[in-house]
C-alpha cells in the first residue's frame, strides 16, 4: 500500500517512527510534510492528506498534530475519508476491521515513538472484516455521508 504522511510542527516529533513503521511494515511512503518543527497549521497537512486518498495516490494515511484532534477534524470534512484519532493500539486495528477507517490520526505530544510505531503497524496490517453486522454499520456512515456531501 502507499501510505500518505502528513503532520504540523507538534506531530512531527513522531513522525520518523511513523515512517519507519510504514517502512518496516513493506508499505510505501507519501510523505506530504512538514518536513520540519517550524510552526505550521495542522489543516494544511490534513487536507493534503485526504486529498491523497480521494485522487488515489494513497490508499491510507497516517496524519499527526499536537493532540491528533485538530488533524482528525480537518481529515473527517473531506468525502471518502473515514479518520480515527487512536493512541492505543487495539483502536488502530478495530477502527480499520470493523468501521472502514482509512486514516489514522494521532497526537505527537501525546505518544512516544516506541508506541506509535506500534499504533502505525496495527493500523497498517488490518483489513475491513466481511461480516454484516460491520459492512451494514459503515453503510450507515456512507448513507449519511452522502446526505451531507452531495
Amino acid at each position: 500500500m502507499r501510505i500518505a504522511v502528513a503532520n504540523d510542527h507538534a506531530g512531527f516529533p513522531i513522525k520518523k517512527a511513523v515512517i519507519e513503521a510504514i517502512e518496516a511494515s513493506g508499505n510505501e511512503v507519501l510523505d506530504l510534510g512538514a518536513y520540519t518543527d517550524e510552526r505550521s497549521d495542522f489543516p494544511d497537512f490534513g487536507e493534503k492528506a485526504g486529498r491523497a486518498i480521494i485522487s488515489g495516490q494513497a490508499d491510507r494515511a497516517v496524519v499527526m498534530c499536537g493532540s491528533g484532534i485538530g488533524i482528525c477534524m480537518t481529515v473527517s470534512k473531506m468525502k471518502g475519508i473515514y479518520a480515527g484519532l487512536c493512541h492505543d493500539i487495539y483502536s488502530a486495528h478495530q477502527g480499520v476491521e470493523h468501521d472502514g477507517m482509512n486514516v489514522l490520526c494521532m497526537g505527537g505530544q501525546i505518544i512516544g515513538p516506541t508506541l506509535a510505531k506500534e499504533i502505525v503497524t496495527s493500523f497498517l496490517n488490518a483489513k475491513v472484516m466481511d461480516v454484516d453486522r460491520y459492512q451494514n454499520r459503515i453503510s450507515k456512515i456512507k448513507a449519511i455521508e452522502s446526505e451531507f456531501f452531495k
